[in-house]
Parts: structure tokens; sequence; C-alpha cells
């Protein structure tokens, strides 16, 4: 009795030992494709007779991810994504920030401490404040596991590769080739080099792209369109052309061959951005063939990255998590099809008009730093060297701010962060003295041209499919942008 006991132990330890070991044995894909929604991919899935999407329509657990913090639009999302944490720790609470010291906007992620390589662009990922997925691995399983990601947006791709993967890098749309920046230990890949003097590359720039199908057979062609079929150099508009997708994908395969991504039993991550948006969208909701045509050549590319990877490491041993990342929302030009006119607020113009008013309370000197996204920075050397209660003039302005068309709350720095959607945005780097929000319908602008809120919608949420040969538990219904991180992998 006693040797069955310990037959019956050992199979189990040997069972767990086996399974941990398979779970050990596996590629993880990560997939952020801008603009993907799920109104779309429900549209599209009934004419697709096979491809990636197809596939994962089918096979895939799918959910919708929902941001318990303010969506402009642009990486604040991927950096909850791939956190599993709110700007107001990973730090990522827009794309831009307003620096008091030269009272000027600068992408967030600039690094002059770098060199691009490639790019005239020096950037890294160190105003990340909170780990990404692929940093959690590194901790977990050291220089044995292998992280590298490649995208279209320098900043997308930045915050996928975090702080510790090998590589990064993503293609310049103006020079069409690949570039990084020299934060990465292993700089360009010599795949990626190899790829940009080679002779399918301007072969693949240099590609016409029309419609795939007869105009008229598309669900949502264009009146103009119908006159006249869409036709691009994908050179011209490279980074909103299917050819990028298609040369995102060939080189990622590129790597998972020269770097042996999922062949031993360390965990690997390839980490990929992918697009939608086309030249001419408006919305990231399909309002044109030239948007079905993109979900189509997607479908396709994702279909030969599924394909070859199951080949190359095993169905089993490789997961497959795509996620939406909103770019545009639903557009103003369809909310004004419901009759929803939006109106723009220029944050520049309400900075200047607090200044003006402060300067007939205070005198004629500068009190206003500037404005950028939904704050107002003060001039606290000035209120310091006056002696004059910052709180004060805080509260003075947030009152006076109220007053503005299409504010709908203004608050002092210290108060804001009483409100949870407020205080989950919030964080050192970019906050102002004075925080404020809009009325539905209003979109806020940098200046008169720049826009620097493109999702008007307030509570945007994206879809999540994935693709798991191990078993994975998500909560039912919607799951945070907070969650994935954890869930996927399993801590």
């Amino acid at each position: 009795m006693r040797k069955t006991y310990l037959h019956f132990a050992i199979i189990i330890v040997l069972c767990v030992i086996s399974s941990f070991l398979h779970a050990a044995q596996r590629l993880t894909v990560v997939v952020v494709v801008d603009g993907l929604r799920q109104d779309n991919l429900d549209m599209l899935r009934p004419y697709w007779q096979q491809g990636g999407l197809r596939t994962l329509s089918e096979e895939a657990f799918q959910t919708t991810i929902d941001f318990p913090h303010l969506v402009y639009g642009g990486n604040e999302t991927t950096a909850t994504m791939m956190t599993g944490v709110c700007p107001s720790q990973h730090g990522y609470a827009m794309d831009n920030y307003f620096s008091r010291s030269d009272r000027h906007i600068h992408p967030l992620l600039e690094d002059p401490k770098q060199t691009g390589i490639g790019t005239e662009l020096t950037l890294s990922p160190k105003a990340l404040y909170s780990p990404t997925i692929g940093d959690l691995l590194r901790m977990q399983y050291g220089d044995k596991a292998k992280i590298y990601a490649i995208g279209l947006n320098p900043a997308t791709t930045i915050v996928l590769a975090g702080h510790s993967a090998n590589a990064c890098c993503w293609l310049d749309g103006e020079k069409g080739t690949w570039v990084t920046t020299s934060y990465y230990s292993q700089g360009l890949p010599s795949v990626a080099d190899d790829m940009n003097i080679a002779e399918r590359l301007p072969l693949l720039l240099d590609r016409q792209w029309t419609p795939r199908l007869s105009i008229t057979s598309y669900m949502k062609p264009t009146d103009l369109e119908i006159r006249k079929s869409f036709s691009y150099n994908s050179r011209d508009v490279l980074l909103n052309a299917p050819v990028a997708n298609t040369l995102v994908i060939e080189l990622a395969l590129a790597l998972q061959k020269s770097e042996q991504l999922g062949a031993d039993m360390n965990p690997d991550i390839l980490l990929l951005q992918l697009n939608t948006i086309t030249p001419n969208a408006h919305a990231d909701r399909i309002q044109s063939a030239e948007q079905e045509d993109m979900y189509l050549c997607l479908n396709q590319d994702l279909g030969y990255l599924i394909e070859q990877l199951q080949k190359r490491v095993g169905q089993q041993n490789v997961d497959f998590l795509v996620l939406g990342r909103p770019v545009l929302g639903i557009g103003k030009e369809t909310m004004s099809t419901a009759g929803i006119n939006v109106q723009s607020f220029n944050v520049s113009r309400a900075a200047a008009l607090v200044s003006t008013y402060l300067m007939a309370l205070y005198g004629h000197e500068r009190w206003v730093d500037g404005g950028y996204g939904n704050a107002i920075y003060l001039n606290r050397t000035l209120i310091e060297q006056k002696k004059i209660s910052l709180q004060t003039i805080q509260r003075q302005v947030a009152n006076f701010m109220m007053d503005f068309e299409g504010i709908q709350t203004a608050f002092p720095q210290n108060e804001a962060l009483l409100y949870p959607a407020l205080a989950a945005s919030i964080n050192k780097r970019q906050s102002g003295d004075v925080v404020f929000t809009l009325l539905p319908g209003w979109q806020l602008m940098e200046n008169d041209k720049t826009v620097i809120d493109n999702v008007l919608e307030h509570n945007p949420t994206a879809p999540l499919l994935y693709r798991s040969g191990a078993f994975r538990q998500f909560p039912d219904g919607k799951i945070s942008a907070t969650d994935i991180t954890k869930t996927i992998l399993g801590f």
C-alpha cells in the first residue's frame, strides 16, 4: 500500500514538473492593433473564408477591454495594458508633456542621452515608471527569456518593448527602413538590417495599393470610392498602408527564426504593433472601402503569422494575444450624422485667458507658463517670489474656468485627485496646477489645428482575443486593461 501511495505521489510530482516545463516551453505573441474595434470584427466575420482574424474569431477566447482612466487615442492605453496599472502609476498619461523648464511640449519618451540608430529620434522607455509584461518575464527568467518588439509607431513599440527587451525596432515612415534606439543592448537586429538592404523592401514599398475586390463588393464604400476606386503608392502612405503590417509580420518571422524564439524550455515573447488606420480614415469604425480592405489584408497577414509559427514552434507551444488600441474612436464626423456637432476647446487659448485674468488681479507679469492636455500650468516660481498662496490662485483659476464654454469641471490639482477617473490619469510629470474636464461633444485641441483628444467617447473599449494551448481563467464579462498582464502571466 505504501509503495502504491509513493508511486502515485511520484506520478503527481512528475506530472506537475512536466506541466511546468510544458508551460515554460512557450512563445507568447502579443499583437496590439491600432484602431481595432469589436463592431468591425462582428461586421466582417461572415465574409472571412480563412485568415488570422477568422481563426481567432472561431478558436480564441474573446472579451472587451475597459480602460479605467482618460483615453486620448495615444499610448496611455498601450502602457496600461502592458503594465497592468493606470497612468498614475506607470507615468504615461499622454504621448507628450508640457515642460515647465522651457515651456515647450515634448514627447514623453524623449531621452537626449540616447542615440537614434537609422533615425534622428532619441528615445527610451525611462519615462515609463512601471514594469511591462516583458520586464516581468525578465525578472522571473533572467537572460534566458528573449523579448523582442516590432512596430510602426516609435512610442508604441518602445512601450511594448518595455525596459528590458533584447531589441526593439520600428518602421521609419519617410525612409522606409527599420530603425531603433541605442537604449536596447542588441541595437538594430541583424535581420532588420538585412531587410533594409534587401531587394524585397523597395519592391514592397513601391507596391500599388488598390482594392482587392470590386468596389461594389465592399459593404461601406464612400460615394467618392464608387466614382473612383482608391489607389495609393504604398511608399507615399507607408504607415497607413497594408504593406506596413506585412513588413512587421515578415520581420517578426525572420527574428523568430534567427533568435530561435520558442525553441527551448524558456518562455519568449514577441510584441508587435499593427495598424488598421487608413490614409483617409476619420474614425476607428469602418466607414469606407479602403478601411474594409485594410482589415482584409490584416486578416491575411495574421493568418500567415499564425500558420508559420504553429509550424515552427507547434500549436501547443505558441500563444496569441490580440489587443485593440483606440486611436480615432467613433470620430466627430460620425457623431455629426446623429446630430451631435463636436466643438473644439483650445487649451492654449484658455491658458492665455487665464493669464489675462491673473494679470488683472495681481499685476502685469507672466503668471501662467502654459496649458496642455487637461491642465493649466502656473508660474510657480513667480508665485513663490511674490509670496502669494499657490492654493489661492489655483482655486481662483478653477472658479474662473468654470465659466468657460465647454468646461464641465475644473479643480485645483490636489482636489482632482479625489475623483477616481482623474486620479487614475494624473501623474507627477504630466500634471498641471489646475485640472479640467470637458462636456460631452467637446474636443481638446492644443491649438486650432492640433488635436489632443481623438477619442471622444467617455468609456471607449477595445477587443481582446486570446488563443492559448494552456488554460487561462478570464473574468466573466469585460476585462479591465489593468488585469491583462497578470492574467496572461498567471501572477
